[in-house]
Parts: structure tokens; C-alpha cells; sequence
């Protein structure tokens, strides 16, 4: 009978640890109370790592390598679990993700009020407010002058969303000889006329996790994947040897409306700083 009290005992006070342990790891939320988030862009292929130079094969079955692989990422908004929204100030909020360089693949996040996120929001490209702005309010990643000036199209006023180049067996040859497809892909409704509007948003829930935003104790990393091959497929399958540059061309409606759905949530980091 003692063993039998002596058992329930131990029981007791090993909860009682455990909770104590819940506690300190998920500490209470201040809305008050600023911390940073991170969301962490990873390119892949399929389900390999992306690498410059490597052969893929597309939906289509053309083979091809990248040489090139860029897009804006702008206009993102936090859903906390008790259904508030938190959006990043938009002077704030732009950036230019970019294969070769790897720090531009981690986009910090500050002065984010403390809770528990469910869900990331993001538009991938430049919204027209800001593809019209004076220059003054297109700075940092939107330079044109520094780091956009090869995301910009002078002679039609207007940011390249997404660029993807390189090269494929199945392209024709140009007239130096390389069999490269290009594809710079923007828009974003016209500004005195109507054109091309390949703006597109994006919405990953994180399913059970959560972001648990605390200041100076928990700054979440949230790890998004991007597939470059959802670009060649999706309502249209894309065909290199048919379309092996398309720029500001109806056709690229085709290939935005694939590309949407190259990012795919896959899991946060809560760990303590």
C-alpha cells in the first residue's frame, strides 16, 4: 500500500516538472512587447536541393539547368491563432530572394508583436502602389540603381516579379550559338492603361505549429520551400522548346498562374535565443 502511495507520489510531482518545463519553453504572450520573426526561403527542385549548373527535367521531360533564379517577395501578413493580423509595415516589407546569394534567402522580420502565429501571408512580386511610387520610396531590395537594377524593366516602368534563365538541349539556338530560355516574368495592371497582371499572394497555413513570437526569448524560424519545377507545370504545362523566352507576353499569365504554387510551407524552429 505505502509502494502503491509512493508511486502516485512520484507520478505527481513528475507533471507538476513537466508543466513547469511547458512553461518555461512557451512563456507567456505581451502584445505589448516586440520581437523578430524569420522566414527562411529554400530553393529546391523537386526534391533536391537547387544548384546552378545541375540537369532537371520538367514537366514536359526537357531537360535544363539554371543559371539564373530570382523573385520578390513583398506585402507579408502574420495571422496570430487568435485570428488578429499582423501586417509588416510596407516600407519594410520587400525583398529580393536570390539563389546565389544565400543571406538574401533569410528574411528577418522585426518589431513583431509577440504571439503565436498560424499562418504567413506574402505577395510574390511588386504591388502597383509601389511599381508607381516616386524613387525616393523604392529603395533597398526596389533600387533599381543597386540591388534591382536586374529586376526592372526601364522601357515598360515596371518590376520583374520572378526570373528564371538558363539552358536546355531541347531550346533552339539563338544566333550565338546557346540554347538558353529566359523567362522574366512581371506586370502588374498598367498605370494610366490596363496591361498584364501577374501580381499573385500566397497563404501558408502552418497547420499544428506555431511561430511563438517572445522578445529577447524565442525569435521563430519559419522554413518555406520553393520549387522551381512548379514553374513548368500546374492548369498549363510549360514547354521550353515552345516557349523558350517570355517576358512581357500574355503567355506569362500562363506561367505566374503555375508558379503561385511553388511555395510550400514545411516547418518553423521556436528555439530559444
Amino acid at each position: 500500500m505505502n509502494f502503491k502511495y509512493s508511486f502516485l507520489a512520484i507520478l505527481f510531482v513528475s507533471f507538476s516538472f513537466l508543466g513547469c518545463t511547458k512553461a518555461q519553453v512557451e512563456p507567456e504572450i505581451d502584445p505589448n512587447k516586440l520581437g523578430s520573426l524569420v522566414l527562411n526561403f529554400d530553393n529546391i527542385a523537386g526534391t533536391k536541393d537547387l544548384k546552378f549548373g545541375e540537369n532537371y527535367t520538367n514537366a514536359a521531360g526537357e531537360q535544363f539547368n539554371l543559371d539564373m533564379f530570382q523573385y520578390y517577395i513583398s506585402n507579408i501578413k502574420l495571422k496570430n491563432e487568435n485570428g488578429t493580423t499582423y501586417t509588416v509595415p510596407q516600407d519594410e516589407s520587400y525583398f529580393l530572394v536570390k539563389e546565389e546569394d544565400a543571406k538574401s534567402q533569410i528574411l528577418t522580420l522585426k518589431n513583431i508583436p509577440e504571439g503565436n502565429y498560424s499562418e504567413v501571408t506574402f505577395t510574390i512580386g511588386v504591388d502597383s502602389l509601389r511599381n508607381t511610387a516616386d524613387i525616393s520610396k523604392r529603395t533597398g531590395a526596389l533600387d533599381i540603381g543597386n540591388a534591382g537594377k536586374d529586376m526592372y524593366w526601364s522601357w515598360n516602368s515596371g518590376y520583374i516579379f520572378v526570373k528564371a534563365e538558363g539552358v536546355s538541349p531541347q531550346v533552339a539556338a539563338g544566333p550565338d550559338g546557346q540554347k538558353r530560355f529566359r523567362y522574366h516574368i512581371g506586370g502588374f495592371g498598367g498605370y494610366s492603361a490596363k496591361t498584364l497582371n501577374n501580381i499573385k499572394t500566397k497563404t501558408l497555413p502552418l497547420g499544428l505549429d506555431r511561430a511563438t513570437v517572445r522578445k529577447d526569448v524565442i525569435t521563430p524560424e519559419i522554413h518555406i520551400v520553393t520549387d522551381v519545377l512548379k514553374i513548368f507545370t500546374g492548369t498549363t504545362n510549360v514547354s521550353l522548346a515552345a516557349n523558350p523566352t517570355v517576358m512581357f507576353a500574355p503567355y506569362s499569365t500562363t506561367i505566374s498562374a503555375n508558379y503561385v504554387n511553388m511555395f510550400e510551407y514545411q516547418h518553423v524552429h521556436n528555439e530559444k535565443q
